[in-house]
């Protein structure tokens, strides 16, 4: 009795080892897994609501005025955030009410990888209700992502887009913004001041007049 219950032991063992091998396996092919990128194919494009046109300017609290040009069905676009420390272009192909576009993202007076971000993500153009403003809905992602975060923004009457108008300056660009690491990026600004505060006989202006004055002598 004793050798028949080890030798059905065995058989059951030598069953069960290679199921729960195969569910291990199974396990780490989905953790190891990529994930799936998030696409805006469900969106089907449509008619233009009548008197509706992208070119325009939009507001959005968050992502600020967006400027919007079109020729021939290619738009393009550019944002400066309602804080002022971003701003971003846009580029696509527009279909009836739906475009779809690649953007791009730059953080003012930010040098290095972390200061530009992109991505894809798509506008659908409509009209609430007659007499009122239109406003455009969709989504943007990060990456091959076309969807994620939400961005709908409300078109302005009798605004003409001036898409130049949200790139910042030569002096916003050396502003001295604070870096990720607590630093400061104008460097014009810190050269000033290692003149303003270089001594004399260290290579300040006291030095350079003392040479003068021998040189006349």
């Amino acid at each position: 009795m004793l050798i028949r219950s080890t030798i059905r032991s065995l058989r059951t063992l030598s069953v069960a080892l290679p199921l729960t091998a195969a569910l291990a396996l199974g396990t780490v092919g989905c953790a190891g897994g990529k994930k799936d990128v998030l696409t805006a194919d469900h969106i089907q494009p449509g008619a233009m609501p009548d008197g509706g046109e992208w070119r325009g300017v939009y507001y959005n609290q968050l992502y600020g005025m967006l400027h919007i040009t079109e020729s021939g069905g290619a738009i393009q676009g550019a944002w400066r955030t309602e804080a002022g420390d971003k701003w971003g272009e846009l580029y696509g192909e527009a279909e009836g009410n739906l475009l779809k576009y690649t953007w791009k993202e730059h953080k003012i007076g930010i040098v290095g990888a972390n200061a530009t971000s992109e991505g894809k993500g798509y506008f659908v153009y409509t009209a609430p209700n007659p007499g009122e403003p239109h406003v455009i809905k969709g989504e943007w992602g990060l990456g091959e992502n076309e969807a994620g975060h939400t961005w709908e923004a409300l078109k302005q009457l009798n605004q003409e887009p001036d898409p130049k108008s949200v790139r910042p300056n030569e002096f916003e660009g050396n502003s001295g913004i604070e870096g990720f690491d607590g630093n400061r990026s104008d460097q014009g600004a810190d050269a000033q001041k290692g003149k303003e505060e270089a001594p004399e006989g260290e290579g300040g202006e006291g030095e350079s007049k003392e040479k003068e004055e021998k040189a006349k002598d």
